[in-house]
Parts: C-alpha cells; structure tokens; sequence
C-alpha cells in the first residue's frame, strides 16, 4: 500500500501551535476564535495542527484578535535545511516551551506567575522550582 497523505510542512505545524499557545494563554476557546474569524472551530483545530496552512490575511486577522504581532507566530521557526547553518536547525527550538504551556499545569502556573508583582518573590519561586528540578532527578 502505498501512502499518498502529504504531510504538513513544519512551517504550518510551527504557527499552528503558536495559535494555540497564544488562544490558551488567554483562555479562548478554538470555539470563540472560530466564531470571531467567521469559521468553523473544526478549521482552527487544523490551523492549530497544521494540516491547513493559515492564509496571509486570515493570520494578520488571527494576530489581532490575539492581540499579537504577526511575527509572534513565526518566532523560534524551524529553519529551511538548505539554507541553514549546519547543526543549527532545532537548537534553538521552542517546543518544550509550547509543549509546557500547552499543558493545564504549565498554562496555570504561567498564569499565576505573571499575577506576582514582586521581581523578588518571582526570583525566589524561580529558585525554588530550580533546587526541586534539581531534587527530582537524583532520585
């Protein structure tokens, strides 16, 4: 059997779950941005996975609702191998990071630290976190 799917470019996938990261952190639903967009939340929900590809005009309309840069979907991008510098393509990847805050306990926690207003207590939660890291893996 032959396999005949195209799959998405890496490009698509990458601003896909940037839409998605950016529509969870401010707790919209792939529903309410549908709706804002005048589509169905099926299409968002492949924007987000990058089966569909997001025309120019529908993301310039996407980054206004999210009340985002059009550049904010595209930051941390993976790169074209061709024109990339050897070794370079996935280093500066940001997966983990919309991995995490695609994740309930990553979206909850961002949120509530963003609520601290003290630089110092964020320093000491930062410090915090970092020494039970740091617990957990010598266990």
């Amino acid at each position: 059997m032959i396999e005949n799917k195209k799959k998405p470019n890496p490009i698509d996938i990458h601003v896909g779950s940037r839409i998605r990261l950016r529509r969870t952190m401010l707790g919209m639903s792939q529903e309410k941005l549908g709706e804002a967009l005048g589509i169905t939340f099926q299409q968002i929900q492949k924007y987000e996975k990058g089966t569909n590809r997001v025309g120019a005009s529908r993301l310039q309309n996407i980054s206004t609702i999210l009340n985002v840069p059009v550049s904010f979907f595209f930051e941390d991008a993976p790169s074209d191998p061709a024109t990339s510098q050897p070794g370079m393509a996935e280093a500066n990847s940001s997966n983990y990071v919309v991995d995490f805050l695609s994740s309930s306990e990553g979206l909850q926690l961002n949120r509530a630290f963003i609520k601290i207003v003290d630089p110092k207590v964020r320093r000491k939660l930062v410090d915090l976190v970092k020494a039970l890291g740091s617990e957990a893996e010598t266990d």
